[in-house]
């Protein structure tokens, strides 16, 4: 419904006659044919959109009792001001049974898969909640696998998801606050949160800024994030994006709060510090040295998928004294007929292995190993027979490539490549000194910005020492006795002391 047919319903209330009443629906939602207009010989009518309604709800719990109501008892009782009440107390058999004055009211029921009685004599409707679209079952993550831990995922209904997250979390203190947003989509949008835990600024900040966006269609969680993240125009992420479950209660638990949007499998999550991106689910299902050694992994990684190839264009053009004299013998001789300058050769592979990547994600199914086999002798030995590339800046280009794989957070990795590219210009036109300066330009702007008031390097800036135990490293389970002091400002507590594991006094060797 547009903006301007919604301010004319708005101004015309239900009327007492039903024939006035289906009048102003069939204005309003025109000549579709997925509109239903049922008319029952008592003077009753129900109307939904086919497709969006479970029709055996609809035959079972509405129009079986409605059969049952003679034409000369739903006129004594609409005379006696009771027929809206027998409907709801005593015939209709659905869930989610409540009144509606306005037209406005009936036409945002019917399109949200709710069917609606209306009958002669009565100036209110009574929708009643009977969604039956098709769904897609609860599948494994796409994005976020993991080898140990929960193999569900979101899927595209809100009430869904809603779901799994109370599955999680089955605590009176869970907060769901649902909001429409899309002036022509009318998106349900729901935020979740922990009373008592999130910090009620930040739920505030983030309740006035969804109620702040007037667009017309939100389709996707990405269109609500552009809209309320802290820095637009910074490439690093200052909300996370996750489709699974068990990652958005973690979050919860520590603080954050959750955007819901109806539609899509990925859920937002803020606020959050660059350390949450480089964290993954799984770093909690497994011992912390382990996942302690594969997350100092992962910071290696990101740090190779932004600098391998910048540093060895500076290298091999400014700072060949840095090398050894063998290994600059041999990467002279690989270069030597090569025709163009190392910062060229960096910039044609990455560019090439981009173009491969991009088809490799849009091409079908059925199509995608040709592009994996194309993409290997492109950037394998035939460049190099060819003498566009040398077999090192082959090996170069391919180890960022696998690096930026490692990071879990895909935004992040699509700002690592961003970056990656600026610092490989500054390589090319001063050397180490521009890698350097840029790095730091980078540090300073990832100290500058927040996320929903959150510094976004906290707890490393603003050093807080007690947080660091699951920032960098993960220290055991026994030891994280409080939240993220930058997420969780009361609260904090979210296990007893003493929990360490330690045989009982008295009975060693015993």
């Amino acid at each position: 419904m547009s903006a301007s047919l919604a301010a004319e319903a708005a101004e015309i209330p239900l009327s007492s006659k039903l024939e006035a009443n289906l009048d102003g629906l069939r204005q309003a939602l025109g000549a579709s044919d997925d509109f239903t207009l049922r008319r029952l010989d008592n003077g009753c009518a129900l109307v939904y959109i086919d497709g969006l309604v479970d029709s055996d709800t609809v035959s079972r719990d509405l129009v079986a009792p409605l059969l049952t109501l003679a034409e000369e008892e739903r006129q004594s009782l609409a005379s006696s001001g009771k027929l809206i009440t027998e409907l709801r107390s005593r015939l209709l058999a659905a869930g989610e049974l409540r009144a509606a004055a306005s037209l406005t009211t009936v036409i945002d029921a019917v399109l949200n898969g709710s069917t609606v009685v209306l009958a002669e004599g009565l100036e209110e409707a009574l929708t009643a909640g009977t969604p039956g679209w098709e769904r897609r079952a609860v599948e494994e993550p796409k994005t976020q696998t993991v080898v140990r831990g929960p193999k569900e995922s979101f899927t595209e209904t809100l009430r869904t998801n809603t779901s799994l997250l109370r599955r999680k979390i089955r605590s009176p203190k869970l907060r769901l606050h649902t909001l429409r947003i899309g002036r022509v989509t009318q998106t349900q949008v729901a935020l979740a949160y922990i009373e008592g835990v999130a910090d009620e600024g930040v739920v505030r900040e983030l309740r006035r800024r969804l109620e702040d966006i007037d667009t017309d269609s939100i389709l996707e969680s990405c269109y609500i994030e552009e809209f309320i993240e802290d820095s637009p125009y910074s490439p690093l992420p200052t909300l996370a994006n996750t489709e699974r479950p068990d990652a958005v209660a973690a979050g919860l638990l520590e603080g954050q709060a959750a955007v819901f949007v109806d539609g899509t499998p990925f859920v937002l999550l803020g606020p959050v510090t660059f350390f949450n991106f480089l964290q993954s689910s799984e770093d909690y299902y497994q011992r912390y040295d382990i996942a302690t050694f594969i997350r100092l992994i992962r910071y290696v990684s990101f740090v190779v998928s932004m600098l391998l190839p910048a540093m060895y264009i500076a290298i091999t053009t400014f700072h060949q004294e840095m090398l050894p004299t063998t290994l600059l013998i041999s990467l002279a001789a690989q270069r030597e007929g090569v025709p163009f300058p190392a910062f060229v050769e960096a910039m044609i592979m990455e560019v090439t292995f981009e173009v491969l990547r991009e088809a490799g994600i849009r091409m079908p199914r059925v199509v995608g190993p040709a592009i994996s086999i194309v993409g290997a002798l492109v950037l394998g030995q035939a460049a190099v027979q060819a003498g566009l590339v040398s077999a090192a800046m082959v090996i170069v280009v391919s180890f960022t490539a696998i690096s930026n794989f490692v990071i879990p957070a895909l935004n992040v990795t699509v700002a690592a490549r961003l970056v990656r590219f600026l610092l490989m210009i500054l390589a090319a036109t001063l050397g180490l000194f521009g890698i350097v300066a840029g790095f730091m330009a980078l540090l300073i702007h990832m100290a500058s910005i927040r996320s929903l008031g959150v510094p976004y390097l906290s707890p490393l800036a603003p050093l807080n020492l007690s947080s660091l135990k699951d920032a960098i490293v993960r220290m055991p389970w026994w030891t994280l006795k409080t939240r993220p002091q930058g997420l969780a400002h009361r609260n904090r507590k979210r296990q007893k002391d003493g929990m360490r594991p330690a045989p009982p006094k008295g009975e060693q060797g015993s």
